[in-house]
């Protein structure tokens, strides 16, 4: 297959560019023209990177830790799509061991198949190694502290499909588990809903933790005499940091200082969606947890604030309006960071030997088309 347009997005800018397709991965680019005749023209509509998301709990009706079936996956997978997403790792919130470890086997087995939209690329654990000062919208009742063997468990019923796991290194085993999992290698150890103090975050990142978890959300904040864990995520280069850019859990200023600080190839943009995800305001559920949507803001009963409802089309269109940067600029925050942070190769960029995952967008950067493996899995007022 040879697709072609005038506004593809190839090392960081628009390109006018042919694009050569064959066993699901980019096999030759070259100036638009020079490979023949197109069986797909873009004309001017621009091209980008399919979304990488790795930070989500649900969306359309369906919640992570309530997902039962096989079917219930793949309509996440299919929603996903229609977002511009082609990657995604479901995250899975603190629960009890019987119900996690049913997720789990359920989840792996998704990873095997063919989804119909996104391909699940594993599965994030949010929890159950979490501080109870900064849990957010986790239950306190089944916060742990850090148990090896209980992951180890966990991997195992997994069938290694754990890609991602957030951990607060200050509670009582904590950086031991932390070591241990860098030790074993193949998971991505973040650092988030956590109490931790800039010594005790800085012990962390050097024992190989290289994400923090949603930034300045759910964990102690920058002090100028006591920097914690937020201030050791911006300071420290080797550190990725998740960012929800839905304008309720980062002020706009703080994504600009953020990508100041950070570069724009260490930062993350997630949805951490919940089931409200695409759907109007109302009375859903997170986990366990009674949450209620109100102009698109989650909230626990209390006030606390209970994930998103953004989806990453809509992050990148806010990263737009917020920062000011080109569309083409920000592409890596939604794609090629994530895969460098979780050390997945093939994904996250339109070069040659890269898996051909797109997504094709109009005027106003909504979704039109999504790609998988040049697969089209969705199209606007279409049935894929």
């Amino acid at each position: 297959m040879l697709i072609s347009g005038n506004r593809i997005c190839c090392g960081g800018r628009f390109q006018p560019l042919d694009l050569k397709l064959e066993g699901g991965c980019v096999v030759d680019l070259a100036p638009r023209g020079q490979l023949g005749p197109a069986d797909g023209d873009f004309h001017d509509a621009p091209v980008l990177p399919g979304f990488v998301d790795i930070h989500t709990h649900g969306g359309d009706m369906v919640d992570v830790n309530h997902v039962g079936s096989l079917e219930e996956v793949r309509r996440l997978s299919r929603f996903y799509a229609s977002r511009g997403v082609t990657g995604f790792l479901v995250s899975v919130m603190t629960d009890t061991q019987e119900r996690t470890e049913l997720l789990l086997r359920i989840f792996a087995d998704a990873c095997e198949r063919d989804l119909g939209g996104a391909k699940l690329l594993g599965i994030h654990l949010e929890g159950p190694f979490l501080s109870r000062e900064y849990k957010g919208a986790m239950p306190d009742y089944l916060i742990l502290d850090g148990d090896t063997a209980l992951f180890d468990r966990y991997q195992k019923v997994a069938g290694g499909h754990i890609r991602y796991i957030t951990i607060a290194p200050e509670i009582p085993g904590g950086m031991e588990l932390i070591r241990h999992i860098v030790l074993q290698g193949g998971v991505t150890v973040a650092i988030g809903h956590s109490a931790a103090e800039y010594e005790a975050a800085v012990a962390a990142i050097e024992a190989g933790a290289s994400a923090s978890t949603h930034l300045f959300n759910a964990m102690k904040l920058f002090h100028m005499h006591r920097p914690a864990i937020s201030g050791a995520s911006l300071e420290r280069d080797e550190v990725f940091c998740e960012a929800i850019c839905d304008g309720f859990h980062l002020h706009p200023a703080t994504i600009r200082l953020i990508l100041k600080t950070k570069g724009l190839g260490r930062v993350v943009a997630i949805s951490d969606s919940i089931m409200a995800a695409g759907l109007p305001d109302g009375r859903y559920k997170l986990g366990v947890n009674d949450v209620i949507v109100e102009g698109g803001d989650a909230k626990l009963t209390d006030g606390v604030r209970a994930g998103s409802t953004l989806t990453l089309d809509k992050a990148l269109r806010n990263l737009m309006t917020f920062t000011g940067y080109d569309v083409c600029e920000l592409s890596p925050l939604l794609s090629a960071n994530a895969a460098r942070l979780l050390g997945i190769s093939g994904i996250g960029d339109l070069n040659v030997g890269m898996s051909a995952d797109f997504v094709v967008m109009d005027e106003n950067y909504g979704i039109v088309q999504t790609y998988v493996g040049g697969e089209r899995v969705y199209e606007k007022g279409g049935n894929v």
